[in-house]
């Protein structure tokens, strides 16, 4: 089982996957982008609580299609944005190892070992190829950031990505290894934020595009309604190619520009509303990834225990309340107590598994020589 989810700095500490940690200003986190990740998060939880709702229900199907639509693709820009300094240096590439391929290894082998017993499939083999479940944003997020300097160089970064999204849904031959047809389906979304500036978050936060949100928020959930009975939301996921959606082949490339074009002012709309200022949810967007990975336990466990089985949670009252659970669930494990928790697990020292170098060094004399002068 699949599902589409979703990320340098932190108080003292890196976050765990770099990807969508907030600028640093002084050592200070910018409460926006905290903000940011915390919701998106926060919608990525919904999304799945809703998984189970869709049947039989065109407003549920039709609300999670308009969510699909945007949450991820938020988050891998914001990733993107805050790729943009990764050079391949030692400690960067260090902090990759430990703050992703790590955190790969361990969640693959626990959500495996999980799904063997809620999906009654004792034989079901660990692959640290074939990503399962949440996982695969890891190995996308991995394989982008290396690419960042690449990116870098290249004259048309974006449009180059959207050929190469194109022609990923030409080929039903990529197969699951690493994810990859995912991976390059949502590329375009990382190199956008790659090229992104600080002032062109500055345009969709003006109060005309908080405004313009709503009419184009309530424009989205109509189209959604319509179509939800006409098309499948799998373009969303973005793990198909045409061929495997039963779709002519020249739809691919085709729905990847509609879908890009579609998510990137649903977007716009959803930065728009981000507030700005610190809020009492802020501190939780440095623990995004830990509710990201932690939360899937529930939801694949939520249907294993029989909490849909009541006829009353597929009603309206059900839904709030599902949504409501779901929220306060990824909020408590995105919190500072959870993250000092599985901080072990999620952000690695391992110092023993790498050889220092001479920046490093240089680094740990001056701090002794700080220490030393202060002694004095």
């Amino acid at each position: 089982m699949r599902a589409v989810a979703p990320a340098d700095g932190g108080r003292g500490r890196k976050d765990a996957s770099e990807a969508a940690a907030p600028a640093q200003r002084s050592g200070q986190r910018d409460a926006f982008f905290d903000n940011a990740k915390y919701l998106a998060i926060v919608l990525v939880a919904m999304g799945h609580s809703w998984e189970p709702l869709r049947d039989g229900s065109r407003a549920a199907s039709a609300l999670y299609m308009v969510v699909y639509a945007f949450h991820m693709p938020a988050f891998i820009i914001i990733s993107g944005y805050f790729s943009r300094s990764f050079d391949a240096a030692p400690g960067r590439i260090r902090r990759l190892i430990t703050g992703l391929a790590v955190p790969y290894v361990v969640f693959e082998t626990a959500y495996t070992l999980f799904t063997r017993w809620t999906d009654q499939e004792p034989d079901r083999p660990i692959s640290l190829l074939d990503p399962l479940y949440l996982t695969w944003f890891l190995v996308a997020l991995f394989v982008w950031r290396l690419t960042t300097p690449v990116w870098r160089h290249v004259r048309w970064p974006l449009p180059v990505a959207l050929a190469i999204a194109m022609l990923a849904t030409l080929s039903p031959d990529i197969g699951n290894d690493l994810d990859l047809q995912r991976t390059l389906q949502f590329l375009p979304y990382f190199v956008l934020g790659l090229c992104l500036k600080p002032e062109h978050f500055r345009l969709v936060r003006r109060r005309k595009v908080r405004i313009l949100a709503v009419p184009v928020f309530a424009a989205a959930l109509a189209v959604a309604y319509w179509a939800v009975p006409r098309m499948t939301g799998a373009w969303f996921y973005h793990r198909d190619s045409a061929e495997e959606l039963a779709a002519p082949s020249w739809s691919g490339p085709l729905m990847t520009l509609v879908i890009f074009g579609c998510s990137l002012v649903l977007v716009a709309c959803f930065l728009s509303w981000v507030p700005g200022r610190h809020a009492w949810f802020t501190v939780l967007g440095a623990g995004t990834l830990y509710g990201y990975l932690l939360h899937g336990f529930v939801a694949q466990g939520s249907k294993f225990w029989g909490w849909y089985d009541p006829a009353w949670i597929h009603g309206p009252l059900g839904a709030i309340v599902v949504t409501a659970v779901a929220a306060v669930v990824v909020t408590a494990l995105c919190t500072p107590p959870v993250q000092r928790l599985f901080r072990w697990v999620m952000e690695p020292d391992m110092a023993w598994a790498f050889r220092r170098d001479a920046r490093d060094q240089a680094r740990e004399r001056n701090a002794a020589r700080e220490r030393a002068a202060v002694r004095e």
